[in-house]
């Protein structure tokens, strides 16, 4: 049986052109991202100055108190390296702490959950390493945006009519902010942040002495860890409301803020029908996508269609096992699985004799190299939310919410880069008045059970869900990603099959109905699990939906267009340069020439 043939519509083409290609999850990002591409820079000038951008535009998605995660590669260079913009635990979040305060989880929302902010630094550090353009230059953009205006896009005004009650009644500085006529603003009200321009003004005051490029982005970015940084911590240090309803003091320190830098590392790389395919290490989820490829090669083509019944259920089945892994052997540090070892060929066949005919309920983590895997917590309650709730993806019940923004962008030179911004939501904890953000919340993805690769520990980055994917094969190359918390890579996955495999264009992967499992442990407060379930999109049809029930999967069916927040860029065998972007939110978008 051949793979289902792609679809004669799609929403928009797949571009293709010589000059350069950008896309990202919002139109301004991607035109910024262009502009600086049709003035010169390279693909990592672009990335910065529309990461900025994205700051202001898409306020309740990422932010400059957030993290970064980034695949980049730079011309000529046989891999990518992965820019790491992931901060730490304070030194003063213990478990102990958190528990004294009659908690069983790091809060969703709330200043308890801060680590210290990556995002900035990172990309402050890529533009220094491999951008061309001075930082004034860069920065202008969002700049102007943050300070003159922009019209804010429905998600984010619909997030702050989620929140608008919390931000009255107990984050006043967040509704000074967001609703200064006192009630949440209107999709396309234009809305100013004055106070964020006039901080990326003083990161480009500070480099103003010195004589280099690059001493004038080092002297931003020791402003922003020794002055700025510093500011928000003695903020949220301050007794607010949490998501489980109580007052707490955040416990970052400016100790921490100073002390901390980002950096790069190696990628991680499996094999795919030919592809070598790379991701971030196991501090990140990355590896379970690689994890799932290996499991699923073996398998005829028709059997990774999940436009068919059989298809989604061994993708689903794959899925469950990879996180599984995750959610037992990822994190930072002691206690963590090797990527070699949750790639070996002997433990991935292990884990493939696993995937049956139908559905399993079980949580199955596997033992790498014989060890016992530590459980966390799995529970099916959510509780009682009070206010924001950690990063509203897509709930239980299907329902679309915001989450995380992305960003790809390929220069005629062969520059590529890969990127997944995070964090410091709007409704993450409240507005620093002076600054104009908000601080992550990103320890909420840690547990509270000792021993725990992922446990809270001081000094140790949360495994984070921010997973960019970078596929190469001989001079072809692509770069993609999506927001979407657990289900970046459950997203990513069936563009990658059905290019790969069944031949789509991007656009064509893009825009095909999908789905992902609900059969592990939420990254995200309150951190529940829906064992055997599974969520599609309506378009995926009825036939795969009963399929996939009688095989045992608890199906929740979202809409149409409800799931999938891909965007990509490449190079194709000819040299052709090609982008795609998803048409789901009406928000994404793809350019060049």
């Amino acid at each position: 049986m051949s793979f289902t043939p792609p679809p004669a519509f799609t929403t928009r083409p797949t571009l293709r052109g010589t000059f350069g290609m950008s896309a990202s999850t919002h139109w301004t990002a991607t035109a910024t991202a262009q502009a600086v591409l049709e003035r010169g820079g390279t693909a990592f000038d672009a990335a910065v100055a529309a990461a900025f951008v994205l700051h202001v535009v898409e306020p309740h998605l990422n932010g400059p108190g957030g993290d970064l995660v980034a695949l980049v590669r730079p011309a000529g260079a046989a891999e990518p390296v992965v820019l790491m913009g992931q901060g730490p635990a304070p030194a003063a979040a213990t478990i102990a702490h958190v528990t004294g305060l009659g908690l069983d989880l790091v809060p969703g929302a709330g200043g308890l959950a801060a680590t210290v902010p990556g995002a900035v630094d990172a990309w402050l550090l890529l533009l220094r390493d491999h951008g061309t353009w001075e930082l004034r230059d860069i920065l202008a953009y969002a700049i102007g945006y943050a300070r003159d205006g922009h019209p804010l896009v429905a998600g984010a005004a619909a997030t702050i009519g989620r929140v608008a009650d919390l931000f009255r009644d107990h984050w006043p500085t967040s509704a000074d902010q967001w609703m200064p006529n006192g009630r949440a603003p209107a999709p396309d009200t234009v809305v100013r942040h004055p106070a964020y321009a006039d901080v990326l003004d003083t990161l480009i005051a500070a480099g103003v002495p010195a004589e280099s490029r690059e001493a004038r982005i080092d002297a931003a970015r020791t402003r922003w860890a020794e002055e700025v940084l510093p500011a928000a911590a003695a903020f949220i240090q301050k007794p607010h409301r949490h998501s489980d309803g109580g007052e707490h003091r955040g416990v970052l320190g400016a100790e921490d803020v100073r002390a901390w830098r980002a950096s790069v590392e190696p990628a991680v790389s499996a094999r795919f029908r030919g592809w070598d395919v790379y991701k971030p290490g196991v501090w990140t989820q990355g590896p379970a996508l690689l994890q799932t490829l290996r499991m699923l090669d073996p398998f005829e083509d028709d059997a990774l269609d999940i436009s068919r019944g059989r298809g989604a259920h061994t993708v689903l089945e794959a899925q469950k096992l990879a996180y599984a892994d995750r959610d037992a052997w990822f994190g930072d540090g002691e206690g963590a699985a090797s990527p070699s070892a949750l790639l070996a060929d002997d433990y991935i066949a292990e884990r493939r004799a696993l995937i049956g005919d139908d559905a399993s309920p079980e949580f199955r983590p596997g033992s790498p190299e014989g060890r016992h895997p530590v459980i966390p917590p799995l529970r099916t309650d959510a509780g009682v939310a009070a206010g924001a709730t950690g990063e509203p993806t897509v709930d239980r019940s299907g329902q679309t919410r915001g989450d995380t923004c992305h960003i790809d962008v390929i220069d005629r030179w062969g520059n590529v880069i890969s990127a997944t911004p995070s964090g410091g939501w709007l409704q993450s904890s409240p507005t620093v008045p002076e600054l104009g953000f908000c601080l992550g919340t990103r320890l909420q993805m840690t547990w509270l059970v000792p021993g725990h690769p992922s446990s809270l520990l001081p000094g140790r980055r949360p495994r984070t869900t921010l997973t960019p994917t970078l596929l190469s094969r001989g001079d072809e190359v692509t770069a993609l990603g999506s927001p979407g918390g657990d289900q970046q890579d459950q997203w990513q996955l069936p563009v990658i099959l059905r290019t790969l495999v069944g031949g789509y264009t991007a656009q064509q992967a893009i825009d095909s109905p999908t789905l992902h499992t609900t059969a592990i442990a939420d990254s995200f407060w309150p951190r529940t699990w829906t064992p055997a379930g599974a969520m599609v999109e309506g378009r995926i049809g009825d036939e795969v939906v009963s399929d996939l029930e009688r095989r045992g999967h608890r199906v929740t069916v979202a809409g149409d267009w409800a799931l999938g927040r891909v965007s990509a860029v490449g190079r194709d065998a000819n040299g052709l340069l090609w982008a795609a972007a998803n048409p789901r939110g009406m928000q994404g978008y793809a350019a060049g020439r």
